[in-house]
């Protein structure tokens, strides 16, 4: 593999424990994480609130030390070179790190001469930033007058400020409305194309499909799946028939009786929902519905799904990502 090709981020089975006092469980929030990120992608880590996304996140970033496993991060060990690592990546964090009581032109001016910038080069890159991101028409105001989409593009272009090779954004869009949330899409894209590369942590699973261009998926402190999302969605193995059934005998006996069909691929339940994995659902939709009637089975809803990436969490884990974690 020539230095080009090689990943700029590599775990080999990293973990976090958390050590509590006697007569407290200790809580393992990550349990051996392995993953590689490649130079100039968007890399998407995916899961539910609480399963270990931030943790990895912090470790990474030198926020917090691991407990045991290795990464290279920018080309450095996470152990023996933390200092380095944070000279080249950037971090920004789900509650932002700009100074409320000043404004946006002096948190970049700031930030760039923490990284040794000199005064005159800290003022040109500040607005060089307030340029890029669109900040000029607040850009004198106070922080703490920002809206909640304002106050995100400060934080991302507080991040870049000293032109990291690796930015790490936690859950950057939550609390977003849809608009602002696109439009900050489109902030990170640019950063991707101007050659840095973006390891990002959400739970919207939207998110993870449209912006990532690879996915790893975490539940429970493990990675349970990864794959561009195309790769992951073409493991689903075709549609799903979704049927709401309230009645928890009706569930199962719904679950028995199409089971037997050789039309159907996979079959899961979840909630009070059973997901029929089918090729060609439009055609067999009828067939299903026909099928629950002749044996009388009480059901409340029934609707055909494109394969998504909650398919894909829902078959790893038993359960589905958007009523775990997209609350």
């Amino acid at each position: 593999m020539s230095a080009k090709d090689t990943p700029i981020l590599i775990t080999k089975n990293l973990q976090k424990t958390f050590f509590m006092k006697k007569g407290k469980d200790d809580v393992r929030a990550v349990k051996g994480v392995s993953l590689e990120v490649q130079k100039g992608q968007i890399f998407g880590f995916l899961g539910p609130n609480g399963a270990g996304k931030t943790t990895t996140l912090q470790m990474l970033t030198t926020v917090l030390a691991p407990t045991s496993g290795q990464a290279t991060v920018v080309g450095f060990d996470l152990l023996k070179d933390p200092k380095k690592i944070r000279q080249h990546i950037g971090y920004v964090s789900q509650a932002g790190g700009a100074d409320g009581m000043t404004d946006a032109l002096q948190n970049l001016i700031l930030q760039a001469r923490l990284y040794g910038a000199s005064k005159s080069e800290a003022e040109k890159r500040a607005k060089e930033l307030i340029e890029q991101f669109e900040i000029s028409e607040f850009a004198t105001r106070k922080v703490i007058s920002y809206s909640g989409g304002q106050r995100r593009r400060l934080d991302l272009a507080l991040g870049v400020a000293h032109k990291p090779q690796l930015i790490f954004l936690d859950e950057p869009t939550t609390g977003l409305d849809p608009q602002s949330r696109a439009h900050f899409w489109d902030e990170i894209r640019k950063i991707r194309d101007d050659g840095v590369t973006i390891f990002l942590t959400t739970h919207y699973l939207d998110e993870a499909d449209n912006l990532c261009d690879y996915l790893a998926i975490i539940d429970n402190g493990t990675v349970v799946a990864e794959g561009t999302p195309k790769h992951l969605k073409d493991q689903i193995g075709g549609e799903s028939i979704v049927i709401g059934i309230e009645n928890s005998k009706d569930l199962e006996k719904g679950k028995e009786l199409l089971v037997k069909e050789k039309f159907v691929n996979k079959i899961y339940t979840n909630e009070n929902k059973l997901y029929v994995y089918v090729k060609e659902g439009e055609k067999l939709l009828a067939d299903v519905l026909r099928l629950m009637d002749n044996k009388k089975v009480s059901f409340q809803t029934i609707g055909l799904s494109k394969p998504s990436l909650d398919d894909v969490f829902l078959q790893k884990t038993g359960r589905s990502l958007r009523e775990g974690g997209e609350s």
